[in-house]
This record gives structure tokens, sequence and C-alpha cells, in this order.
């Protein structure tokens, strides 16, 4: 058994932590410069803010492949940095690939040092504060220097393994372009994915690290356009839903030579229409409602939508009108009031039928309409219809 893993024995397991919250100044003074520089680089290469490529071959720093970049959209703004593209390229084409026996070996000091960063985060949940380096090396019984050499070279490793399959992450990326998020985005997402898989990788189950990793990055990028890249987010299950249901449509267009129906669509995805509707309605993106519309594009969207609630100007004519109406309508006797209000739906907004009325008033349909005629008549009148024609100009 690994001494470490005997004497993690001695404490109580707990959930683990990010453990480089803390440089020890112990152990600082023992990191040669090549190496405070090597560990520099891994987090500016985790970063990748000026990465960016569009190229589907190898990725090195040939003439080659300089020639075949063009101008590569970065953003939605339409910033192009072809210069900053061609840098990161010859960066990462510098650093060898790993062979496989070099892949174990990394993934063995990587597995040491996870073991070493454990019993760092037992011992903080016990004592309540983060252990120096001499009381480090105390819990495994190890000389200082020997247990400072040990940890330099488990970080070492981890960085070499992430610097050597940083093209791996920009290949897969760049699937994953014009979907939310910008390029140097999906670049970041992705190294923040293969270093977890530096960290979870166990090289004796036999296959490679790319394989592995390929995964995890895969899931990282996803999960980010998942999270970020909407305006309203959907939940992670829908979204991939979603990309599921896009596939489909994919593979059946190429089926049938035509665009499928939803009800072949659902089918094939086990799925009822009611439900393929729903997920297709939830991916819709909102749209601004100050979008340009027009040849001009001196007009809003929200210029053409009506809105939910009245303004107050329109509101108080409204009111005024039911006042000028009333006052009218008052002038007529009890019954062509009714009849007027029951045949035009003055006060529910339904209009009833002669035969309708005549039964509320126990009359023929013909006694209505002549009722009605003889309200409308005096309704005409200039004394009464002035009010009135204000409304309509």
């Amino acid at each position: 058994m690994c001494p470490v893993a005997a004497e993690s024995k001695n404490f109580k397991p707990s959930s683990k932590k990010k453990i480089n919250k803390k440089i020890n100044t112990d152990l600082e003074t023992v990191v040669e410069e090549d190496s405070n520089k090597s560990i520099q680089n891994l987090q500016t290469s985790s970063e990748l803010n000026k990465s960016s490529i569009e190229n589907n071959n190898e990725f090195s720093d040939s003439e080659e492949e300089d020639k075949g970049l063009g101008n590569v959209k970065l953003g939605p703004k339409g910033i192009y940095t072809e210069d900053s593209i061609r840098v990161y390229l010859q960066e990462i084409g510098r650093i060898r690939l790993l062979r496989p026996d070099e892949e174990i070996e990394l993934a063995r000091k990587i597995a040491d040092l996870l073991q070493l960063e454990e019993l760092a985060t037992q011992y903080e949940s016990e004592k309540g504060h983060f252990p120096s380096v001499r009381e480090w090396a105390e819990l495994i019984d190890m000389p200082l220097p020997k247990f400072r050499r040990r940890l330099l070279l488990g970080r070492r490793a981890k960085e070499k393994m992430v610097q050597s399959n940083l093209r791996l992450v920009v290949s897969i990326a760049k699937k994953y372009m014009n979907r939310g998020l910008s390029f140097q985005d999906l670049i970041q997402e992705g190294s923040l994915g293969l270093i977890r898989a530096a960290e979870k990788f166990d090289h004796e189950k036999g296959y490679k690290f790319s394989t592995y990793a390929t995964w995890w990055i895969r899931q990282a990028i996803t999960r980010a356009i998942a999270d970020q890249s909407r305006t309203i987010r959907l939940p992670v299950h829908l979204y991939e839903t979603i990309s599921r249901i896009k596939k489909t449509t994919k593979v059946l267009s190429q089926e049938f030579g035509r665009k499928p129906s939803e009800e072949e669509i659902a089918e094939s995805m086990e799925m009822t229409i009611e439900k393929l509707r729903f997920i297709a309605k939830s991916a819709q993106l909102p749209i601004s409602l100050e979008t340009p519309i027009g040849k001009e594009e001196d007009s809003r969207l929200g210029d053409f939508i009506e809105a939910d609630i009245e303004n107050p100007e329109q509101d108080v004519s409204k009111t005024l009108l039911r006042e000028d109406l009333e006052g009218v309508l008052a002038t007529l006797s009890p019954r062509e009031r009714d009849v007027l209000r029951l045949r035009y739906g003055i006060d529910d907004g339904r209009m009833k039928t002669l035969e309708e009325i005549g039964q509320i008033f126990d009359v023929t349909r013909e006694r209505i309409r002549q009722i009605e005629a003889k309200a409308l008549r005096k309704l005409r009148h200039p004394n009464r219809n002035g009010v009135l024609k204000e409304y309509i100009k």
C-alpha cells in the first residue's frame, strides 16, 4: 500500500477541495525559477483568453497552417484577431505530444499528488487551518526536503499533462462554435475540463489519456453553453434534449430527403407531439424589441407590437365616452334604453338577437325591431349625437 494511503487512515474522510488556495512560504523557497515559470505558464494556458482557431487539421506552428487560418470570428461583435491566433498556435505547437509510457508515468505522479492534497484537506477539516509544508511532511513521516521534492514533481506532472493536451481542447472547442459562447470562452471552459480529466485519469484501465479527456472536455463545454449562452437559462437536461432533437431532425432529413414532420421526429425520439412542441418552443431565443426593421433600419420591432395595457390617454378617452354615452341614453325611454343596451352589448359586450330580446320582454321580435328603430332615430337628432361625433373623428 502507498505510504500516503496508509497514513490517510488516521484521518476522517471529507469532501475534496481545491488545494491551491494557499501557497506556503516554506515551499516557495525551494521551487527554482524554472519551475515557477512553468507553473505560471500553466495558469496562462488555462486562461487562454487570446486563443482562437479555424483549422480542421492537426495544430502546429507550420507555415501552411498559418496561411490557412484566415480571419476567425471570436465573438458576436465581429472581433478578428488573426495575429493572436497564430501566436497561440505557435505556443501550443511547440509542446511535444506525450508517449504512452510518459502518460502513465505522469498519471502516477498526479495520483500521488492528489493523495497528498487529500491528506492536507483532511488535516484542514480537523485542525481548522491548512497545514504548513513541515506539518504536511510530518503527516506521512517524510523528511522535509524529500517531501518538497515529491510535491514539486506531482505539480510539474499535472502541469505537463495539461499543457501537452491543449491542442485537444482547441480541436473540440472548434466544433461548438456559434452556439452562444465566444471561441475563447469555449477553450477556457474546455481547459477546465482537461484539468479535471488529469485529476481523474486512471492509467491502470488501459486507455489513452486523450480518449478519457475528450469526454471531460466535451462535458465542460456543453455545460457552459447550457448555463451561459442564453438570456433565459434552460435546465441542462432540457438543453441536452434539444440537442438530441436537432441531431434526430438532421438524420431523418438525410434519410427521407426532405424535412421530417413533427410526428416523424416525435416517433423517432419516442415522445409525444405535445412534449416535442413544448421543447421546441422553449428552444426559441428571445428577440430584442430594439431589433431594426426594414431596409432603412429606422424602425424598431417594439414599434409594431401592441402594448398589453392601455396608455393613460386611451383609458381617459374610454371613460369619457362611457359617461357621454350614458348621458345620451338617459334621454330615451327606459324600454328604448334597455333594448339598445341588450342589442349592442353595451353592458357585457355580447350583442343579442331580436328574438332573444323579445323573449326577455315577452314581445315579438318585430316589436323589438320597431323599438330599436325608434330609439336610433332619436339618437340621430343633432341635439343628441353632437356629443358622440367627437369620438369618431
